[in-house]
This record gives structure tokens, C-alpha cells and sequence, in this order.
């Protein structure tokens, strides 16, 4: 079962994963979706973007040993992500339920609607 949390709730994830353990925002969306809208890196994440149909070919770019959250539009593609992560060896990821929309709503209202 994949965690879901919502942009509202990162902050707690985030400060509960293990000591040292730098997080990753895998932002699974397609380029012209990040020329649209795109989360900012903020201070207890790296944020990476690989869109979701690269991934199973750039998943040796991602650490399996970090807290990942995965996030995209709305949140069913970065749950499908999620799944295939954590079915290919890596232990705590999550995803972001309702995606950058409700991160607009959420977190962060200068992140543009689309």
C-alpha cells in the first residue's frame, strides 16, 4: 500500500522520515506541464523531475534508500509511479494525492492551475 499524502500534510512527512534522510519531490510530469506550473524547491526536499514514461529507464537515477514522494497533475500518475517504485526495491515512497492542482490549492497558491 503506497502512503498518500496531500500537499497540505508534506511538511509532517517530511519531518518524520528517518534522521539524515534527505527526501526527494519526484515530479513525474511532462516538460511543457513543468513550463506551466512547477513546485519550488523548498529546504528538507530535493525536487527531481523525470517524466513518468522515463522513469523505468532512469530509475537508477533515484536513490532507493530516500524518502521519495511522487507527484503529477493529479495524482494518478505519480501514484502509478509510486507502484512501480516500490515494487522495484525501493521501501518508503508516497504519493502526493490530488498533485500540483491541490498543491496550488494547498501549499503554495503562486503555483499556477492548469
Amino acid at each position: 500500500m503506497i502512503d498518500q499524502i496531500r500537499p497540505s500534510q508534506l511538511s509532517e512527512w517530511l519531518q518524520a522520515q528517518p534522521a539524515g534522510a534527505r527526501p526527494i519531490v519526484l515530479d513525474v510530469r511532462e516538460p511543457w506541464e513543468l513550463q506551466t506550473a512547477s513546485v519550488k524547491a523548498e529546504p528538507g526536499f530535493e525536487l527531481l523531475a523525470i517524466p513518468m514514461n522515463d522513469i523505468p529507464a532512469r530509475a537508477a537515477e533515484i536513490d532507493p534508500s530516500r524518502p521519495i514522494a511522487c507527484l503529477c497533475h493529479h495524482g494518478a500518475r505519480s501514484q502509478r509511479v509510486a507502484m512501480f517504485l516500490a515494487g522495484n526495491g525501493f521501501d518508503n515512497v508516497a504519493n502526493i494525492a490530488g498533485g500540483i492542482d491541490a498543491w496550488s490549492a494547498e501549499r503554495d497558491a503562486g503555483v499556477p492551475r492548469y
